[in-house]
This record gives structure tokens, C-alpha cells and sequence, in this order.
């Protein structure tokens, strides 16, 4: 208690406050001392117990809460990989074949984007320290973000720290109370957080539901302006949103389209345009989110795309933009380097397609029941949850890295191991993969 007396009494004490108040001097020495004398009679130990007990309470409340999560099978673990990313990595000191990677163009450990991520580097630095508009905001920037719009076809566009931050920043700078949000039932949980933020009124549709769409849209017509958002691939069943149809709907109730293409850019289309692409819906989409952090190297970073006031709009008024550090130079340069390699040939993307292809003829005519997909998604169908744990884990056993999903990431009744192919798998990779699956179904009772 005397130290504390002793510190205020550096910061306040009588000579600097006689400095500027002089004519005070006597009333603040007894309001000192008064002071002092309130200190050191109050309980310390009362209040670090009051303290102590405070978290005690938040403790035990998270402790059960972590417990019940344990006790129903969703406690995450990290598994560590001793190594880079690619379609061979190093687990607990075993080499084993990665196949749930979002790593779709095997592009994560490319000598080129390595080479220009240090060349970067080397350049221009290794981090920004500023948002965009004050002073973080580097030509390289604006190249990555002029190779982007080139990509999709759009106006411009805008770099975020992760696509999550594009999904959470693009509604409430666009849109009010005025305003109507349609979203698919399976949208990802980025675009959900954006929607939340958003005082726009909400409307929900079933799972690519033309029927359901045509219905909340009509629900909509009160409102100002109406927006439908979907996921261009949902994670989970690796099916492609039938942006022909939504496009469609759109026009004839007057709404802007929003797509998330963090898993089908890259993947879906003739050239891994996105589903612009494979569907020829160019200017009917009017805004694109995406990810830098999938097919596109699978670092870190995401942006928005769309129409030029829209662009001009989010860097004026979205939070995450403008309260967020720059990209650094490492991951634009590289960025900027991955674009050149999809331009300069479709070799990647074809190699892809024919790895997708081939697993799931092989998997189809060894009995196994798969999701259709135009995706790099494979969902193979156990609808046991216990089953999906026991298949993915014997599947390591066996040298294949997978993970298990069921409720309440995928509906009751729906487990499923979801397979991720890359461009970076051989046809020994693939094949090794379907001979474990082959294996273990037998094993467990999947397979005859």
C-alpha cells in the first residue's frame, strides 16, 4: 500500500501540483494523505478472492462446456504436419497421402511462388504495418488486385486479410434495414457472419432450391434492394450452385447476385474460371468473393470483386478493409505470380479434372456411394457418425490423410469422409487412396 501511495505521490505529488497551484498546496496535501489513508485500509486479499472467484466461476463454466464438447465427439484437435504442404506430408513421422487439402491446383508448395514470394520480399519488405489507406497500400497491390478482375471478368477489385473478411464486410456498407439478404441454407459460415452484421432483412432458402428461392424472393418484394448470396461449391457435398437458374430468378424479381467462389474458383469451368465460367452467366453475377488461401497457393489473403461502384464503395465504408494491416509483399507477390502460371497454360486445371474424373469412376464401380460433384469434392457416404471416425482413422492407418464429418457440421444421418483430389496427386496417389478405401470398406462392412 505504501508503494502505491509512494507512485501516486510521484505522478501527483505536492511539488508538481505546488508548481501549478500553489494557493491549493494545503488542500491537496490533506486530500493526499486522505487518500493514501483510504488505500491502505482497503482489503486486498478481499478483493483478489472477489477476483479469484469471478473466474472460478467463468472456469468451471468452460470447463463444462469443453467437456460436453469432448463427450460428443467435436473437440478439435490440430494435427501437426512436419513439413510443406503438398500431396505427400510428414505425420508423426510418417509419410502419409493428403487428401483433405483445399489445395485443389497443388500450388501451395509451386517452386515459382516461392521464388516470387522471397523475390517480394526481398524488394519490398516483409510486412506493411499500416492499413490500406494511410500508408499500406503498395503497387503490387493494385497489380494483384487488376489480376483478379481480369480473372473473373469483373469492374475491380479489393484485397482483405481472408476471404472471411470480404464475406463480413461486403453487406453492411451495401446494404439497410431497407434491404433484403437471400441466402442459401448451406452458405458458409463467413457469409452467415457478414449477414449478421447486416440490419438488411434476412430470407433463407433450402440448399440450391430453385423452388424455395422463387418463394423467399417473392417474400421479398417490399424491401429496397434484394441481394441472393450462395457459395459457388458448398464445402461439404462439393455440389455447384446453378448460378444459370439464380441469375434467372434474379432478373425476374429485380436482385443482385453474390457469389462465394473460395472453392470453385480455380477448379469449376473450362479453365478454372469459376462458375461464371461453366455456366456463361458474365455480368449477370454482380458480385464475387474468393480466397487466395485455396486453389490459389493456399496462403492467406481474400478479396471481393464486382462491379466498380461497388469496389469504390467497400474501400470507403468496409471495416475489415479499413481497419485491417495490408497484405503483405510476400503473399501479393506470390499472388501475382500464380495468376501468370493459370494464363500461361490450363495444363493444371486439366490434370485436376482428370484426377477428379478417375477417383470417382473408380470409386463408383467399387460400390461406394459419392455425392455428384463437378467439384474437386468428393463426399463418400457412411451416415454413421461413429463409422465416418472409425473409417477416417484406419484410413491413417493405412496411409491416407481424411477427415470424417457428421452432425452438426453435416446433417443427422449424413456422415461422410469428404476427399479433396489435387493437380499435385499421381495416378499411383489416386490409386493407392481408392485401395484403402477398398480395404478398410471391407474391413468395416461398407463393402461386400
Amino acid at each position: 500500500m505504501q508503494l502505491l501511495c509512494n507512485i501516486f505521490l510521484l505522478f501527483f505529488g505536492k511539488n508538481r501540483i505546488h508548481a501549478r497551484f500553489s494557493q491549493e498546496e494545503g488542500a491537496i496535501s490533506r486530500d493526499f494523505h486522505y487518500l493514501c489513508h483510504i488505500i491502505q485500509s482497503t482489503n486486498v486479499t478481499e478483493c483478489s478472492a472477489q477476483s479469484q472467484t469471478m473466474y472460478g466461476k467463468f472456469q468451471q463454466h468452460l470447463q463444462s462446456e469443453l467437456a460436453a464438447i469432448r463427450e460428443a465427439g467435436l473437440y478439435k484437435n490440430e494435427r501437426l504436419i512436419e513439413g510443406p504442404q503438398q500431396a505427400e506430408i510428414n505425420v508423426g513421422g510418417k509419410t502419409v497421402l493428403n487428401f483433405c487439402a483445399n489445395n485443389y491446383l497443388g500450388l501451395s508448395n509451386h517452386p515459382r511462388l516461392i521464388q516470387a514470394a522471397k523475390d517480394a520480399m526481398d524488394a519490398r519488405g516483409y510486412g506493411m504495418s499500416s492499413v490500406r489507406f494511410i500508408c499500406g497500400t503498395q503497387d503490387m497491390h493494385k497489380e494483384l488486385e487488376a489480376a483478379i478482375s481480369r480473372f473473373f471478368k469483373t469492374d475491380d477489385a479489393i484485397l482483405y486479410a481472408a476471404c472471411f473478411d470480404a464475406n463480413g464486410g461486403v453487406f453492411e456498407p451495401l446494404l439497410t434495414a431497407e434491404d433484403a439478404i437471400i441466402s442459401d441454407a448451406l452458405n458458409h459460415a463467413s457469409i452467415i457472419d457478414g449477414v449478421r452484421l447486416c440490419k438488411a432483412k434476412r430470407y433463407r432458402y433450402a440448399n440450391a432450391d430453385m423452388e424455395d428461392l422463387e418463394r423467399q424472393l417473392q417474400a421479398a418484394q417490399e424491401q429496397r434492394f434484394r441481394i441472393i448470396v450462395t457459395d459457388g461449391v458448398f464445402s461439404m457435398d462439393g455440389n455447384v450452385a446453378p448460378i444459370d437458374k439464380i441469375c434467372d430468378l434474379a432478373e425476374k424479381y429485380d436482385a443482385l447476385v453474390m457469389v462465394d467462389e473460395s472453392h470453385s474458383a480455380g477448379v469449376v469451368g473450362a479453365t478454372g474460371r469459376g462458375v461464371s465460367e461453366f455456366f456463361n452467366t458474365y455480368g449477370r453475377v454482380d458480385i464475387y468473393t474468393g480466397t487466395l488461401g485455396k486453389a490459389f497457393g493456399g496462403a492467406v489473403g481474400g478479396f471481393t470483386t464486382a462491379r466498380q461502384e461497388i469496389i469504390d464503395m467497400l474501400r470507403q465504408r468496409s471495416r475489415p478493409y479499413l481497419f485491417s494491416n495490408s497484405i503483405p509483399p510476400s503473399v501479393v507477390g506470390a499472388g501475382i505470380e500464380m495468376f501468370k502460371i493459370l494464363d500461361e497454360s490450363n495444363e493444371i486445371h486439366d490434370r485436376l479434372v482428370e484426377n477428379v474424373e478417375y477417383f470417382r469412376t473408380k470409386m463408383l464401380a467399387a460400390g461406394f456411394d459419392i455425392k455428384p460433384t463437378q467439384s474437386a469434392i468428393c463426399a463418400v457416404m457412411l451416415y454413421d457418425a461413429k463409422l465416418s471416425q472409425d473409417y477416417a482413422a484406419r484410413l491413417q492407418d493405412e496411409g491416407i490423410y481424411v477427415t470424417g464429418f457428421y452432425y452438426p457440421v453435416v446433417p443427422k444421418g449424413e456422415a461422410r469422409i469428404r476427399v479433396q483430389i489435387s493437380a499435385g496427386h499421381t495416378r499411383e496417389h489416386l490409386d493407392r487412396c481408392i485401395e484403402a478405401f477398398v480395404k478398410v470398406g471391407k474391413e468395416l462392412g461398407v463393402l461386400k
